[in-house]
């Protein structure tokens, strides 16, 4: 397996710290936390870059809040200038393990995504319909995944792709800047999320070569498989158990094994090999919201902008898949009057 060496003085190049800067500032630039860095960017960015040189860089405390969609998560914020230094990391090391990463793992890459994951999962279905008389599903998520991540399995498998001791440093006192210690990443971070992909890798090539499994699908911790027998699922489910029992994972007691006739719940739909519909949880909150925005709009404490701009964006994610009438719904009922 190929590693990779003198990959530091890349992450601190001016010139990668600057496009870093431009990436992690992209849609935030009225933040006061971006204006005040943009202020005086050459400085904050050369300060930067000394740190990392002399490795006297050390991470801001992270911004701690609760986001409740659909359940209540901690989100852990970083800095600014931390969110840059991630970018600038993010930049040189995530084209390596890109290589290595199977084809339909669909969290967190270019070219990828929720919606290409779906398509996807509609493509095997339809596929998987047509060659087999029955086929089942068995759909699996891990338990806190986030918060179970252990840093010594993870620093062990980055350790198989990067040899250069500098990164390492630098890769080690991100994965170690929260939790005092604790087994667990920060949600709410742009390296969390590719060092998720890189902690979940084992497990893909494990279904893929091992298994030898065709119809697999992974969206971070969230997994679906595809087959024609009951209880060979049943069996992959115990083996997969197993294997991330080895990492310290434990499979979520929501994991099952159904018919696809019931439909997948998957990635925020409900997919059948003929369509798709939105998830009914994801409706019920549409409504819910558009109609407080209605309410907040009458007061005056929210704009017609910002409400057109959070309802193009549902209005994007209802599109992709069987959602008419349910938009029409929606749309219909959002009154906006002052």
């Amino acid at each position: 397996m190929r590693t990779y060496n003198n990959l530091y003085s890349n992450i601190y190049d001016f010139k990668n710290l600057h496009q870093a800067y431009l990436r992690a500032g992209r849609c935030k630039r009225y933040n006061l936390s971006v204006l005040q860095f943009s202020s005086k960017l050459e400085e904050e960015l050369i300060v930067l870059q000394n740190e990392l040189i002399w490795k006297s860089y050390h991470p801001s405390p992270y911004r701690e809040f609760y986001v409740n969609d659909p359940k209540k998560r901690l989100i852990m914020a970083p800095a600014f200038r931390d969110r840059v230094l991630h970018h600038a990391a993010h930049n040189i090391i995530s084209p390596l393990f890109e290589k290595k990463f199977i084809y339909d793992s669909y969290a967190c890459r270019i070219n990828k995504g929720t919606h290409a994951g779906v398509d996807r999962l509609h493509h095997f279905l339809r596929v998987t319909q047509k060659r087999w008389s029955t086929t089942y599903c068995l759909k699996c998520d891990i338990h806190s995944f986030f918060p179970s991540v252990r840093h010594d399995k993870l620093k062990q498998m980055i350790r198989k792709t990067i040899r250069c001791k500098d990164t390492l440093w630098l890769l080690d006192l991100i994965i170690d800047s929260v939790l005092n210690g604790e087994p667990g990443i920060p949600l709410g971070n742009l390296t969390s999320q590719l060092f998720a992909n890189i902690f979940m890798d084992d497990l893909d090539h494990f279904v893929k070569e091992q298994l030898r499994l065709i119809y697999y699908i992974r969206y971070m911790d969230d997994f679906v498989i595809l087959l024609n027998n009951k209880r060979r699922l049943e069996e992959i489910k115990r083996e997969i158990a197993c294997f991330l029992c080895l990492k310290g994972l434990v499979l979520n007691s929501k994991t099952s094994i159904f018919p696809i006739k019931q439909g997948i719940d998957f990635l925020g739909y409900r997919i059948w090999p003929t369509h798709r519909l939105l998830r009914k949880s994801s409706i019920r909150r549409a409504k819910r919201k558009y109609r407080a925005f209605a309410r907040r709009y009458k007061n005056g404490e929210i704009s017609k902008d910002k409400i057109k701009q959070s309802l193009m964006s549902w209005l994007g994610h209802a599109g992709h898949c069987n959602s008419y009438n349910t938009r029409k719904q929606v749309t219909d009922a959002l009154i906006l009057m002052k």
